[in-house]
């Protein structure tokens, strides 16, 4: 099938000034992210959005708002439309009244939206001639690292902290990436990749450190919008690290709107994050640019335990401009937001898409939105790849049983 290719170059998202796309990118020569642009005057009127998304493949199916030209540099792993799952009983106990909607990246290949973002990075890297590459990760970013770069033939290295969840650093070495345990946090083994990127010849694909995984990232806002019938929420809950889906999906809008598939409407921007690691929330009450690091992080959370973002003013810029705001809650109310979905919507949270889920509420207290709010959580990773809490009972199968007791 042919698609229509308008990528035109890239753009560093502080200055401004022009990159070709003849070769790969990381930073600007600002030190800053390079963003894609795409000549979308040129098929204005000649997309038909709704016949795209009929069609099948996932986040593949957006091959004309993506950088990639060839169908032979597309990296798949049975992508799919992760589902938006209502959660109605845990709206109410949180005192909300309109919808609440949870959009479950879980579904996604490796379990988590880092393949969204990282399938579009190795695919970009392939049609590069690209043959190693290496980033720091958290966990699900390394995973979807290592299945994408393998399925593409590219060599993986991932460097993590050392408690970093087991189950992820099993599965990126099991999926054929070398991964390695480093005593620090996640900008502290970025900076491993950065040391050792010349000697070993591997190409960085550190968050925002490379153009193409705010295009991979970006689908969950194209996704959305169709999902909801060309329309936006009205708020949006995003646990926030290094932001890249934020800043995406915020991007995405734009795109969609320069399309036409969309007014100029949209959500409330939350980045959501951990009392324990919380440098967007600390800027944000500063009315800062730029957000220093956090030192001593501490979260369960380990997707949103990022001390430094190098696109902190994207995300902050996001959030400002849509109204929104960044929201910090606590280990609690993390753990509080889990076992309530759990139990009264029956939908698993990862303790990330479960930080989205306190935020609401506080967001809900604060007036920040109306209790009759659209919102949407991103739960950003399955539930199943996390420690849960163990309120199981035991049983004496030989003792007599008072049933009653059981209730």
């Amino acid at each position: 099938m042919s698609y229509p290719n308008v990528f035109t170059h890239l753009e560093c998202s502080a200055t401004g000034a022009r990159y070709e796309i003849d070769q790969p990118h990381n930073l600007s020569s600002a030190g800053k992210p390079l963003l894609a642009r795409y000549d979308f005057e040129a098929v204005r009127g000649r997309l038909d959005r709704d016949a795209i998304w009929a069609r099948i493949g996932g986040f593949w199916k957006w091959r004309e708002l993506l950088p990639v030209k060839r169908d032979e540099d597309v990296v798949a792993l049975g992508e799919v439309d992760t589902p938006l799952i209502d959660c109605p009983a845990t709206m109410a106990r949180y005192g909300g009244k309109g919808r609440l909607i949870a959009k479950d990246e879980g579904r996604l290949p490796t379990g988590s939206f880092k393949a969204r973002g990282l399938a579009l990075a190795v695919a970009m890297a392939k049609s590069y001639g690209i043959r190693k590459m290496a980033m720091p990760t958290n966990g699900n970013a390394g995973a979807a690292l290592s299945a994408y770069a393998t399925r593409a033939g590219i060599e993986s290295w991932c460097f993590a902290p050392d408690d970093t969840p087991e189950v992820n650093i099993r599965e990126i070495a099991l999926q054929g990436g070398k991964v390695f345990r480093v005593n620090g946090y996640i900008h502290q083994c970025g900076a491993l990749v950065g040391a050792g990127k010349d000697e070993m010849g591997w190409f960085d694909v550190s968050t925002l450190k490379e153009p193409y995984r705010i295009e991979g990232k970006k689908t969950m806002g194209l996704e959305l919008a169709a999902q909801l019938g060309w329309r936006l929420p009205d708020a949006i809950f995003y646990p926030t690290g290094g932001g890249t889906g934020l800043i995406g999906m915020w991007k995405a809008f734009d795109e969609m709107e320069r399309l036409g598939w969309i007014g100029s409407e949209r959500p409330k921007m939350f980045a959501v994050q951990a009392e324990g690691c919380a440098p967007i929330v600390k800027a944000f009450d500063a009315g800062a640019e730029h957000a220093e690091e956090w030192i001593e992080a501490e979260t369960a959370a380990m997707g949103i335990r990022v001390p430094k973002a190098i696109g902190d003013f994207l995300i902050l810029r996001a959030v400002r401009d849509s109204g929104g705001a960044a929201i910090a809650v606590s280990e609690e109310q993390i753990e509080t937001a889990r076992a309530v979905c759990g139990r009264e919507d029956g939908l698993l949270l990862c303790p990330e898409g479960a930080a989205t889920l306190a935020s609401y509420g506080k967001a809900l207290e604060d007036g920040l939105i109306e209790r009759d709010a659209e919102a949407v959580l991103f739960n950003c990773g399955s539930g199943l790849k996390y420690a849960m809490p163990d309120f199981s009972r035991t049983l004496d199968r030989h003792q007599e049983i008072d049933w009653t007791s059981l209730e």
